[in-house]
């Protein structure tokens, strides 16, 4: 069984024990958090779509917040001596995902 839901306006396929990084939640590590956007559910024979959502609601654990990997930034203008360097590491949470209903 999967589905679709929107977490903190992305979309994600998730299914039951899966882990994924979503944009960072507020929360500490061990905490339930819900999730009640769930746009599509679907199983091997049976689809059903929500119009916008299904009624569905995702239960999820906080399992750690972390950092992303290091986004570099380089501007440059030629011919003008302009050169700007910068870096990005964006903050994660990783969740896993308990049940879909």
């Amino acid at each position: 069984m999967f589905a679709i839901v929107e977490i903190g306006g992305q979309q994600f396929k998730v299914s039951s024990d899966q882990e994924i990084f979503v944009n960072r939640l507020a929360g500490k590590e061990g905490d339930a958090v819900k999730f009640d956007k769930v746009l599509l559910v679907g199983s091997d024979s049976n689809v059903q779509v929500g119009l916008p959502t299904t009624g569905g609601v995702i239960n999820a654990t906080i399992v750690a917040h972390v950092k992303g990997d290091k986004v570099l930034v380089f501007k440059k203008k030629r011919r003008k001596g302009y050169k700007v360097f910068n870096t990005h590491r964006q903050a994660l949470t990783k969740i896993k995902i308990g049940g879909i209903a």
